[in-house]
């Protein structure tokens, strides 16, 4: 289990208490301000701990979701738009309406992580929003996994992201020529 500092501090009732324990082998410094009781824990762990706001997206939840083999080289995080810039080299930070930030958003299990990711109709949307961002066969590999999964998707939910979120046209016209 993850402790922040002042968590640590109150369980343990001091800072000098605090450094016993992680001499002792009790308990382990994974980063600044972030403590543990195992000895290893999953980088992808941490940082769901510490951004326990933030919603996985982009590469990120395509990797997650089974969508592409290809390892994402940072998380991807969507925050609401006036959220405090993530300053953790690790995470690239992308900033939404805070309406829509919640839409598709589900906790999902992975690798004995609870992690909050959008689901796989909100990453479609996702997925044709950032079209000219991504490259164009990673692109390609995730639409033909979609094509490959249009049995288990909810279309209606993806036509209603379509209508709520920018960019409606481009999302329904690719959802028909592309993967249906």
């Amino acid at each position: 289990m993850l402790y922040s500092y002042e968590e640590c501090k109150l369980k343990l009732g001091s800072d000098y208490q605090i450094k016993k324990a992680i001499a002792d082998g009790n308990l382990y410094r994974r980063e600044k301000g972030v403590y543990s009781d195992e000895k290893y824990v999953a980088e992808l762990e941490i940082i769901s701990w510490k951004y326990s706001k933030a919603i996985i997206t982009l590469n990120s939840a395509f990797y997650y979701h089974g969508m592409t083999d290809v390892i994402p080289e940072y998380y991807y995080l969507q925050t609401p738009r006036g959220a405090a810039k993530i300053r953790d080299l690790r995470v690239r930070q992308i900033f939404e309406n805070s309406l829509e930030v919640e839409l598709g958003k589900i906790e999902m299990p992975y690798n004995g992580t609870k992690i909050s990711i959008y689901n796989k109709e909100r990453m479609f949307v996702e997925l044709i929003r950032s079209k000219n961002k991504l490259p164009f066969d990673y692109y390609k590999e995730i639409i033909g996994s979609y094509r490959n999964q249009i049995d288990t998707l909810d279309i209606q939910a993806i036509q209603e992201y379509a209508y709520i979120l920018p960019k409606t046209n481009m999302i329904m016209e690719t959802l028909q020529l592309e993967v249906l």
